[in-house]
């Protein structure tokens, strides 16, 4: 009991100690406390992870750079040049809403279309130009968040007018939203994999559905909902979908094949490549099981 009552008085006083200094959990005048009792407290009542015992807090109110690495004109240059397309991707998605809302349902699939390139574009700009940061991650995932979570269902909705009932409408296109949010979060806190995606990304699923709209399938109000549904949730689903740069690895013959498609008809060529392409999805799944 003595034992005990000793040990907690060790650990208040440390406690304090530690408040105080931030650099130690032993107090300088450390001749009064038995070297057990300090690793026993240290066991039960160890240092802050966010705060080191041999590491500073940053200063109250130091500005944090934006652009790691050496700062120069060039740099900065480039580093907003790189935003830039980021906010031209913000910028045209907002119009791509306010074009939908007055009706021009077209020239917004358009404006959605061209989000979808600037987004590409300044991804690849700051791997070019060596001006990656954490910060233009978290501007490109705000982005992506309002063009092709919120400006895509939008448009799709204003497409969808009276052609099938406003509350499924509002519900495929909610789905759209949601599930964006919640594939752009996962995204962010989950390890990359260089040769797919898990679940189909928020930009291809956007371009789609732009593109859906902007050529106008030959299918009824019904399956239009049902298909931006099961967008939705391809989105959020944990299925492997082939990049881009594995995609123009494939054999020439089949690469022609959609060109040709096109040639012949390009809404029956454009529904087959994107039901082949969630279907693609499973069909990995399976097969890595299958390895496994």
């Amino acid at each position: 009991m003595r034992r005990s009552g000793t040990l907690a008085r060790q650990v208040m006083r440390v406690r304090a100690v530690g408040r105080r200094s931030r650099m130690t959990v032993v107090h300088p005048d450390s001749h009064s406390i038995d070297p057990l009792a300090v690793r026993e407290i240290q066991a039960i009542a160890p240092v802050s992870p966010a705060v080191g015992p041999s590491e500073a807090a940053p200063a109250a109110g130091m500005a944090i750079p934006l652009l790691p690495g050496e700062r120069t004109a060039a740099r900065r240059a480039k580093f907003a040049l790189v935003n830039g397309c980021t906010l031209a991707s913000l910028g045209l998605g907002l119009l791509a809403i306010f074009l939908a809302m007055q009706g021009d349902v077209q020239i917004a699939a358009i404006c959605l279309v061209a989000c979808v390139v600037f987004d590409g574009l300044d991804g690849i700009l700051a791997r070019r130009l060596g001006v990656a940061s954490p910060f233009g991650a978290q501007m490109d995932s705000l982005a992506d968040m309002c063009s092709f979570g919120l400006a895509a269902p939008v448009v799709v909705y204003a497409s969808l007018h009276g052609t099938v009932s406003t509350a499924a409408a509002a519900v495929a296109c909610a789905l759209v939203a949601g599930c964006a949010a919640i594939r752009l979060a996962r995204f962010n806190v989950s390890p990359k994999d260089g040769r797919f995606f898990c679940g189909v990304p928020t930009t291809m699923a956007a371009a789609v559905l732009a593109l859906a709209v902007l050529i106008g399938l030959p299918v009824s109000g019904t399956v239009v909902v049902a298909g931006v549904a099961l967008l939705a949730f391809a989105m959020v689903s944990s299925f492997p979908y082939a990049k881009l740069a594995r995609l123009v690895k494939l054999p020439p013959w089949v690469l022609l094949l959609p060109v040709v498609g096109g040639l012949l008809d390009i809404r029956i060529t454009f529904f087959a490549i994107v039901v082949a392409y969630l279907a693609s999805g499973p069909v990995l799944w399976l097969r890595q099981r299958r390895a496994a």
